[in-house]
């Protein structure tokens, strides 16, 4: 634990977020410890561990530099009420010198380990294996040190030219170029999308004169509207993806409201979700919805209910993950196994990847076929430094 210092969590310029759990607790080698049901946070660069909220709010944290770390092992305990669950091991080095504070001067173990109520997710886990195996603060460290080393040569004619763009991101003048390179390139995205959207109001403007035209026709001649007008109007809804979307105004009660909207949906999604190989995720099918509805956007909590009403060919699934897709009835966990292996046996081995290319589907619903095969013994996983891939179950094709 005296590696361990006390920081704000707050992600530094060249570091990003990898992963996270919750419920987990720290182990000073083998002895516990009073950091228990905290959240811990996986970054390229560091590890952070914090009570509840206290991440979120960038409060003073607990914060293990993973360049600390020398190997990852885990082991596997026995609990009474959770069945068998797995810790992680991690070796670490022994301090620095300029360590800031913790919540340990001193230590004898050499060791932490990180435990879950229910053990640490698969996920992260591996996560951590893989951020260990990149080691990306060494990349950067050996990125500034060749700079530095080019700046220092004599016989470098760039050096002085490097040192000069060193040094325009630093200082009070660099931050005020980056707050305004940063606005420039905010103007310049929104300028863009901006783009998109005019064309969006001039097609709403011609259909709101049009629609005008036909609603005083039909108060005027009761009813008798040209063909040409009539195809006109239709062909500018339906450029708009959908030629009647369902609208909260028309319905009196939430319920019928979502139940009409599940049953659109459930016709506009159908078809993209054969094309899909069964399964779209909700990310997706938030963004082909509202795409499809034009101006008349949906809230992500409008989308969900109506998912939540499907009864048709079309129904709302959560995985073991967390992760929630759409699925057609007829595409059950069987199916979907046997497709999968058919096409993990033609290339002999698959990554998420790959599988994601292959079938033209997203990494999470491809993780999730790969997940979801390997739960009904059809493959197996290796994991390695090369990252996760998965073999044909050999234990399946002996006599």
């Amino acid at each position: 634990m005296n590696r361990f210092a006390y920081v704000e969590a707050r992600l530094s310029s060249n570091e990003t977020f990898v992963s996270r759990d919750s419920r987990v607790k720290i182990f000073d080698g083998d002895q516990k410890t009073d950091f228990e049901e905290g959240e811990v946070v996986l970054t390229t660069h560091r590890l952070f561990w914090g009570r509840p909220g206290e991440i979120a709010r960038a409060a003073v944290t607990l914060c293990l530099p993973l360049s600390y770390v020398i190997s990852l092992g885990e082991e596997t305990t026995a609990s009474n009420f959770f069945g068998r669950k797995t810790r992680i091991i991690m070796h670490l080095r022994p301090p620095g010198p300029d360590k800031m504070p913790g919540p340990l001067d001193t230590s004898r173990a050499t060791h932490i380990k990180l435990s879950g109520k229910n053990g640490l997710s698969v996920e992260f886990h591996s996560a951590l294996r893989e951020t260990l195996n990149a080691r990306i603060w060494e990349i950067s460290l050996t990125s500034e040190t060749i700079i530095r080393g080019v700046d220092s040569s004599p016989t470098s004619e760039s050096g002085n030219d490097r040192l000069a763009r060193i040094q325009k991101r630093t200082g009070i003048g660099g931050i005020e170029r980056h707050l305004e390179a940063k606005a420039k390139a905010t103007d310049e995205n929104i300028a863009l999308a901006f783009q998109d959207l005019s064309v969006l109001m001039t097609m709403a403007k011609d259909m709101v004169g049009l629609s005008k035209t036909i609603s005083g026709r039909i108060r005027e001649q009761k009813g008798e509207i040209s063909d040409d007008e009539t195809v006109r109007f239709k062909s500018y809804l339906m450029s708009l993806g959908i030629d009647d979307p369902v609208t909260r105004d028309n319905f009196t009660s939430n319920s019928a409201y979502f139940s009409s909207l599940a049953q659109q949906i459930c016709q506009m999604l159908i078809d993209p979700i054969e094309e899909l190989g069964g399964m779209m995720s909700l990310a997706d099918v938030y963004c082909r919805v509202n795409r499809a509805r034009g101006l008349e956007l949906l809230s992500p909590e409008d989308l969900l209910h109506a998912c939540e009403q499907l009864r048709g060919p079309i129904r709302l699934r959560s995985f073991p993950s967390g992760a929630r897709v759409l699925q057609l009835e007829s595409h059950d966990d069987d199916l979907i196994a046997i497709d999968t292996l058919e096409k993990v046996q033609a290339a002999e081995s698959l990554a998420v990847e790959e599988l994601a290319k292959q079938l033209g589907i997203s990494l999470l619903l491809a993780k999730e076929r790969l997940l979801v095969t390997e739960r009904l013994g059809k493959v197996c996983r290796d994991e390695s430094v090369e990252g996760l891939r998965f073999y044909p179950n050999l234990l399946l094709q002996r006599d």
